[in-house]
Order: structure tokens, then sequence, then C-alpha cells
């Protein structure tokens, strides 16, 4: 299990969001691992892009999306849910990151349906919220280097030959032309 070097989000926003389908996220807790694989993301952008938090510049709050990549941006959103994010952008950027939006669970299944209280396998972590809920991602986790053997990281995963499905960014008023939603069927 090779870990996503930083060159690896060194590239437009919108091809990283493409290329980390298939990809696996892992979660250390002490010696409790939990993983998945990423079948859907979004990318959001800086410029011409208002539904991105960083389209009105930098914040205490999207600090991350503007500094260097392969780190983790986590946010709090609707006063209840965390929301996992991956800086990525190519030198003509100042800002970008990729939401994770779902993963298709692999190690520590048992773990994820306690942290979740659901029985259901199907809707374990096929949403952003769900899935941090379920890997127990949290404010604690802004800043973390992905490309590091820690906490949390992104690892290569399944050779990925299938289709990719795009549309519109989904809970946005802004922006909703840009079919930067991309997502790969479940395997």
């Amino acid at each position: 299990m090779n870990i996503l070097p930083r060159e690896f989000y060194l590239e437009d926003t919108v091809l990283v969001a493409k290329n980390l389908l298939g990809k696996r996220i892992v979660r250390k807790i002490g010696r409790h691992e939990m993983s998945g694989i990423i079948v859907e993301t979004e990318a959001y952008k800086h410029k011409g892009d208002p539904a991105s938090h960083a389209f009105r510049n930098i914040t205490d709050r999207n600090k991350a999306m503007f500094g260097e990549v392969g780190y983790a941006y986590v946010y709090f959103t609707y006063g209840m849910h965390y929301c996992f994010n991956v800086v990525a952008r190519n030198t003509k950027n100042i800002a970008g990151a990729v939401l994770i939006r779902a993963i298709t669970p692999e190690k520590g299944m048992k773990r994820m349906i306690e942290n979740r209280n659901i029985s259901d396998i199907k809707n374990l972590t096929n949403g952003p919220a769900k899935l941090t809920q379920a890997l127990e991602i949290t404010k604690e986790h802004y800043g973390v280097d992905l490309t590091k053997n820690s906490k949390l990281f992104i690892t290569d995963g399944i050779e990925n030959d299938r289709e990719i499905i795009k549309s519109s960014r989904i809970g946005i008023k802004e922006a909703t032309e840009k079919l930067w939603n991309f997502k790969i069927t479940n395997q």
C-alpha cells in the first residue's frame, strides 16, 4: 500500500478529483484501522468558482485551501457535520480542494457501524458527513499531512477502469453549470 505523494495533488483540482476515485482512505486510531475506497468526489477551486469556500479569499476557516497541497481541509457545516477535503491544485491556482463525498468501506466496518449507530451498510459512508462520522474525522484532522503514514492518509487503491460519472456538485446554489462531481459505481 503506497501513500500518495505530494506531487499527486499538484495538478488541476478537477483532475485530482477524478484521479482520487478508486484510491483508499486509511484512518488509524491507536491499534485500530479503518479504510475505504473513494467512490465520489467534488472539486472546488478559487477564481471563477463562487461555490468554493476560497472564492472570496482567505479566512481562518479556509486557509488550508491556500496552503501546501496534500493536506486535509476539514470543516464543520450545518452546525452538526464535518466534511473532509484534500488540498489540491496546480501552480496556476492559489487555492483548491477536493471534497471526499463517499467511500466503499473495506476495513474496520464494525467500528464504522458503531460510530454511525446504523445497521444499513448501504448508507454507512455514502455522503460526506456519513463518512467523516464513520471514520471519526473531526476538526482535529484539519491540516493533517495526508502524504505521511499517520492517523489519516490516502493510498493507492483499486485499478479504476470504470466509467466516471460527472454531474453538478451537490447542495450548492452557484456555479451549478460546473460538472465537478465525480463518481464511480460502488464495488
